[in-house]
């Protein structure tokens, strides 16, 4: 299996030793981020500094004036690393060491841009905004959105990309000195929670038969006994993300508090709307890389419950394969849960195409231990993912991961040769 490491360019800019270091963990590629959201990292091995902080979504290379010019929605450039283009800097010292390097894409998780252009965001029922989740339903958002992946996926020396969060953002969000965890939220209820009442919405939901003010008192009223410490509709929740493994148990929840028929009209626009957008944007990626790169490959960040929100954003498993190349699906945690979440694209009739047997499903694996990844246990955890038809390991995050999380993987990859 092809083994692949995500990065920050700040991992590599400033050390001349990163490269090499990376190389050396057994991986054959980079997935190198050149569009990111706001964050604070930690560069343990980096010989000038130990904290980035990023204080906005940028993109970490020069933007194209002429392709932004008179664009109202347009990225921000960063400023906390040194130099004209990070991301190239950082990429052409991965080549040199041998790697193989893939852009890694953040699309609608963007504080920056909520808060610039409040008309931008997601609207709950409660008429808050969650400047954090453009929404991707609005045509303004979406022809920003397609535009950056295309600029932003195809910088030179790329040979593929990563799209995360190419979907709706929804609630969740990992926010500084956050008190939202007051109520715990099931999945049920941070799926009621996301969705969005904007203007662009509510001409959704007409669409598909649903009235946004009918749907926003339903809503509402189905929230009330979370608010008032009532129990759980789906399990115990995972911590940070409200949400369990039980996906088709959400999705029955969800069904209960709004009626069966109302949530698969909502599900129904919800999807169309992401589908949209995931199809524009490999679209967009693939023309950009044009006929120069025959053999760049588009892969999505997904999860297979299209109700889903966030980085991993919901697709349709049946649908996806036929425009991506691939998907990257969120694989760290016990074998249940890998089956659970790969299932929906090997299980029997779930994406056999023979239109396209050059899908690549790639297992997301977490080696950082204080991320809550199992750098000890990433052979047994690769080998079960590959058992289950995965063809490709993603590594999240050879920047971020101590010296004994990084020994643990060179080891792990040597094993699985």
């Amino acid at each position: 299996m092809i083994a692949s490491a995500f990065l920050y360019p700040w991992d590599i800019v400033g050390d001349p030793d990163a490269a090499r270091r990376v190389a050396d963990l057994g991986v054959q590629r980079v997935i190198l981020a050149s569009a990111y959201h706001s964050t604070r990292a930690l560069t343990p091995r980096h010989p000038s500094r130990r904290i980035v902080t990023a204080r906005h979504a940028a993109v970490l290379y020069p933007p194209d004036a002429g392709r932004w010019r008179g664009r109202e929605l347009r990225p921000y450039e960063q400023s906390w690393v040194a130099g004209a283009d990070p991301f190239g800097e950082a990429a052409g010292a991965l080549a040199d060491a041998g790697l193989d390097v893939h852009t890694w894409v953040v699309l609608a998780h963007n504080s920056r841009l909520g808060d610039e252009h409040p008309h931008t965001s997601v609207r709950n029922a409660y008429g808050d905004r969650y400047p954090w989740a453009p929404c991707i339903a609005r045509p303004d958002v979406r022809t920003y959105l397609v535009g950056l992946a295309a600029e932003a996926a195809t910088r030179p020396g790329a040979t593929g990309t990563d799209l995360e969060s190419c979907g709706w953002y929804g609630l969740a969000h990992l926010h500084a000195h956050d008190k939202t965890g007051g109520v715990e939220l099931d999945g049920a209820g941070q799926y009621l929670m996301s969705l969005c009442f904007c203007d662009a919405c509510a001409a959704g939901y007409a669409e598909h038969g649903v009235d946004a003010e009918e749907l926003r008192a339903t809503v509402v009223r189905a929230l009330r006994p979370y608010w008032s410490g009532g129990e759980a509709t789906t399990g115990t929740a995972d911590r940070g993300t409200g949400r369990g493994a039980d996906r088709a148990g959400e999705w029955a929840a969800v069904r209960g508090l709004l009626g069966p028929d109302l949530a698969e009209a909502v599900r129904a626009w919800r999807e169309s709307a992401a589908t949209a957008l995931q199809r524009a944007c490999v679209a967009a990626v693939r023309a950009a890389a044009g006929a120069g790169r025959p053999g760049f490959r588009v892969m999505l960040h997904a999860d297979p419950a299209s109700h889903r929100c966030g980085a991993n954003a919901g697709v349709v498993p049946a649908d996806v394969l036929g425009h991506a190349d691939g998907v990257v699906l969120p694989c760290t945690g016990p074998d249940a849960a890998r089956e659970e979440i790969l299932r929906p694209f090997t299980g029997p009739g779930a994406t056999d195409r023979p239109d396209r047997p050059d899908r690549t499903l790639a297992a997301n694996l977490t080696v950082v231990s204080g991320m809550g990844g199992s750098p000890a246990t990433l052979a047994a955890d690769a080998a079960h993912a590959a058992a289950l038809g995965a063809h490709e390991l993603r590594l999240y995050h050879a920047g971020l991961a101590s010296d004994a999380d990084l020994a643990a993987v060179r080891t792990a990859l040597a094993r699985l040769g």
